[in-house]
């Protein structure tokens, strides 16, 4: 539960996004773009020949796929670098930490503010995608808060993970072979039934995969592989861990 001391710390990080968001404007804006353009209209131009996946317009059923993706990587981010700048390169946890604010203030501030960050970019990736008709736009912000849920579910683990890291390469290798090939094999750009038989089982336990699934499900209707109430509780469990153990490890690297 947020505490008021959290909120200060979620201002905190609101109010230097103020003076930093022209940096996002790419990833947020321009990148669903062109992925768009380059993979439903390119792509799906070939893949259309041949019928789209679940009889629909390749686009239609890449687009939710995307907006997984798309949180996956805007929640992965947001646990890493900005950690990494809290705990080593700028030590605005420190400072904010010599202040009547606890560790759990700091890390329920950071996932508020990551909440919200998660928020901006799944609505601004509705709006690109309804703009290029592959959603109606109702559908598409039902697929919002599922979004946001793998965001969320990714931003946990990863802040762990930078929480007990001594220096950034960590982070590269994390997202080399972490979270670039989940995006590649978890299903957003064709399903894991076209995944060789021996790794579809292990596709179907990644994240993002669970995250795929529900926001089709939201924005599709597409019926999912497990009830949707076992896709939330598959990423809340995996958001919660990464709470805590955030907590953990901020605690034992910054409490003296």
């Amino acid at each position: 539960m947020a505490t008021p001391a959290a909120l200060r710390f979620f201002e905190r990080q609101a109010r230097v996004y103020r003076h930093t968001w022209r940096g996002s404007v790419v990833s947020t804006f321009v990148q669903p773009v062109f992925y768009l353009l380059a993979m439903g209209l390119g792509l799906g131009s070939l893949v259309d020949r041949q019928g789209g996946p679940e009889g629909l317009p390749y686009l239609v059923w890449l687009a939710p796929g995307l907006l997984a993706a798309a949180a996956m990587q805007t929640g992965a981010g947001e646990g890493a670098w900005p950690v990494m700048a809290g705990i080593r390169w700028v030590k605005f946890y420190q400072a904010a930490l010599a202040t009547p604010l606890t560790v759990r203030d700091v890390v329920l501030g950071h996932f508020g503010w990551v909440t919200a960050r998660l928020g901006m970019v799944a609505v601004v990736y509705v709006g690109v995608i309804w703009a290029f008709g592959a959603v109606d736009l109702l559908s598409g912000l039902a697929a919002v808060l599922p979004a946001v849920l793998v965001g969320l579910a990714f931003a946990g683990p990863v802040t762990a993970y930078t929480a007990g890291l001594e220096r950034e390469t960590g982070l590269s290798s994390l997202f080399r072979f972490g979270i670039v090939p989940l995006f590649l094999f978890s299903g957003t750009f064709f399903p894991i039934s076209q995944l060789p038989g021996w790794l579809q089982p292990l596709a179907a336990f990644t994240p993002l995969w669970h995250g795929v699934e529900l926001t089709r499900w939201a924005a599709l209707g597409l019926p999912t592989a497990f009830p949707p109430a076992v896709h939330v509780a598959v990423l809340v469990v995996l958001f919660a861990s990464g709470v805590w153990l955030s907590m953990v490890r901020l605690t034992r690297r910054l409490v003296v």
